[in-house]
This record gives C-alpha cells, sequence and structure tokens, in this order.
C-alpha cells in the first residue's frame, strides 16, 4: 500500500495508541447525547453557581476532613462546598457515567462480543477500553469547568488545598461509578441492570464510609493515613467494576466452575465487612488492607483455565494418519497446522 493510500486511512482525530476499542468508543461516544447534552447543562448550571457564589458572604468553611473521596464536602451541611461543586459532583460523579449502563448491552445483545474475542483484542482490552472512553468524557467535561475555578479562587477566601482535594476527588469517583455502570450495562436486562448497580454503589458507599470515618475519627484530619485508605477503595471497585464486564463476556464457562460473575456479585456482597473487621483489626488505621486484598482477589477471580505443563496435548485427528504406539512419539504435523511464534494463548492476550 502506498503512502497516500495509508494516509487515507490513518486516525486524524484521536491517536491509535490509545487502542482500537477506546478509539471506537470517544469517536461514537462524542456525538452521542449522553456527552453532549450533561456538557452543555453543565456549563449553563456553572453560570448560575457562580452568580449565587458571588452572592453568598461566605463560600467555604474550613475544615480538617478536607480530603480526597469525602463526599459530606459536595453535600449542604457544615463541610459544604459551594453550589458550584454541588452542581459539579452531580453531573459528573452520577449522572455522567450512568450513561455507560448501554455500552456492554449492545456487545452482548447482538453477539458482537464473539466477534471482538475472534480479534488480537482480550476481554480485558475490550472492557477496558470502554471504561477508559466513558472515564475520559466525564474527566473532558470535568476539565471544561476549570476557568470556573479560576474565577472561584479570584473571589478570595477559597482554600487551594480543599478544592485540589475536590477536584481529585471527582477524577476518582467518576472512575469508580464508571466501572460501576460498566459492570452492571453487562447484564441484558434492564432490572438486573439497576439491580447490579444500586449493589455496586451500596457497597461502595458503605466500604467508604466505614474507612474514611474509621481514619477519620482515629487521626481527627485528612492525613496521609486518611488518603491511603481512601485511595485503596477507589482501587478495589474500579477492579470489581472491570472484572464484573469481563466475567460477563467470556464465551465458556465449564460445569465445575462457578461462574466468575457470580463470584464478583459475592465479592460487592462481603466486602463492606471486610472493611469492617479490617478497620477494628487495625484500631481503624488500616482498613483499607483488605479493601486492597479484595480487590486482588477479583482481580484474579476470572482465570481462564489451563492445563498443567506435563500434560501432553491430543494427536491430531488427520483422516489417513496412523496412530502411534505405546511410547512412540507423534507423527509430524502437516505443513502449515503449526502455529507461528506470533501465536499467543487466552491467557497471555490478557496479559
Amino acid at each position: 500500500m502506498s503512502e497516500s493510500a495509508e494516509s487515507l486511512f490513518k486516525s486524524r482525530d484521536l491517536p491509535e495508541k490509545l487502542g482500537p476499542m477506546t478509539v471506537k468508543e470517544l469517536r461514537q461516544g462524542l456525538r452521542r447525547g449522553m456527552f453532549i447534552y450533561p456538557f452543555i447543562g453543565i456549563h449553563l448550571l456553572a453560570v448560575v453557581a457562580m452568580a449565587a457564589e458571588f452572592k453568598m458572604p461566605e463560600v467555604e468553611k474550613f475544615t480538617e476532613f478536607a480530603g480526597v473521596l469525602n463526599l459530606m464536602l459536595f453535600l449542604p451541611g457544615e463541610m459544604f462546598s459551594g453550589v458550584f461543586w454541588a452542581v459539579t459532583g452531580a453531573v459528573c460523579l452520577f449522572f455522567m457515567p450512568l450513561g455507560g449502563l448501554a455500552l456492554m448491552g449492545q456487545e452482548l445483545e447482538e453477539g458482537n462480543h464473539e466477534l471482538l474475542l475472534m480479534t488480537p483484542l482480550s476481554r480485558w482490552k475490550v472492557v477496558r477500553g470502554k471504561f477508559l472512553a466513558l472515564w475520559g468524557l466525564c474527566l473532558l467535561t470535568f476539565s471544561s469547568l476549570l476557568p470556573y475555578l479560576i474565577a472561584r479562587y479570584l473571589i478570595g477566601g477559597l482554600d487551594v488545598w480543599r478544592n485540589i482535594a475536590m477536584a481529585l476527588t471527582v477524577v476518582l469517583f467518576s472512575g469508580m461509578m464508571a466501572a460501576g455502570a460498566i459492570g452492571s450495562s453487562s447484564f441484558t436486562r434492564i432490572p438486573a441492570r439497576i439491580g447490579i448497580l444500586i449493589l455496586f454503589m451500596g457497597s461502595m458507599l458503605f466500604s467508604l464510609g466505614t474507612v474514611a470515618m474509621g481514619v477519620g475519627a482515629a487521626t481527627k484530619h485528612a492525613g496521609v493515613i486518611f488518603h491511603l485508605n481512601t485511595l485503596s477503595v477507589a482501587f478495589c471497585y474500579i477492579v470489581f467494576g472491570l472484572a464484573l464486564a469481563r466475567s460477563r463476556i467470556r464465551l465458556v464457562v465449564h460445569h465445575y466452575e462457578v461462574k466468575p460473575s457470580w463470584m464478583i456479585i459475592g465479592l460487592l456482597f462481603f466486602t463492606p465487612f471486610v472493611a469492617l473487621m479490617a478497620s477494628f483489626m487495625t484500631l481503624f488505621h488500616a482498613g483499607g488492607v483488605g479493601l486492597i486484598g479484595m480487590g486482588l482477589v477479583g482481580w484474579f477471580a476470572d482465570r481462564s483455565p489451563r492445563a498443567p505443563k506435563w500434560v501432553q496435548a491430543p494427536v491430531a485427528n488427520i483422516p489417513g494418519m496412523v496412530p502411534p504406539g505405546p511410547g512412540e512419539s507423534p507423527p509430524p504435523l502437516p505443513p502449515g497446522s503449526v502455529p507461528g511464534p506470533e501465536a499467543k494463548t487466552d491467557e497471555e492476550r490478557e496479559k
């Protein structure tokens, strides 16, 4: 193919290094209503919120618990951070990630996932591409609000670290919600999607509240220990959401195996209790250790079964070939039937 012909097929909007699934979903997502309408709406609401904050005598009150993933900073009360952050949290933390409830369903209902898995794409790459696209749209919307943050800073009386922590909260919590929405979308029926999403959010909020409140009560402020524990919540539940979606597009499940999706759902049930037990055992200082452990369990819960190395491969069933006798080596396969060095197993592709 000539250079001019290659330039016709070369991407001019998004780099192919992002991955084919991510690029595909981003191209489609930027044209969907789930991105356009919230993008326009959040800017209209941001203008109204800024006008309201200009009239308020005091926007933020000082608190020792201004840290990452402290959702109380977005809600009216003693830690309230203003109308602007309430609008930003409602759109970027909840409404936009919920658009992912339709991402995996379109692949499963039409059987596209079977065709995708026949390509070099592994299950992790398919799920990861959809997650990065949805999360990227949320972050793109949030990044468009940076001029409003600068205007809020020019008003005066605002805590810089508090606003940085809330911005990081939007980034991490939207990632958790996006992963949960993609995992829930892997179920075909709408009631099942809603039920799994409610279970995911309940488990996530309970674990986050247990760990954050425990560490906050023990240390009396949002310091390094507080942030290490809250970051473990983000790791755990992003893994859970992606692992649930990955388990649902597995083509074959043997009769002697427990369905991987059931294992992830079971982890969603028991993880809050593990976080509570770990908090008690560490005197409310390291409840996130239990969440890291559960996240690793979710990561390795769905492993494709492989035979041990000592098990010999079965003899090829080729017409006219005499089967080898006891102790004899099998005859060589015909030319072209041996896979080349570029061929990889499913387990290697998923790594």
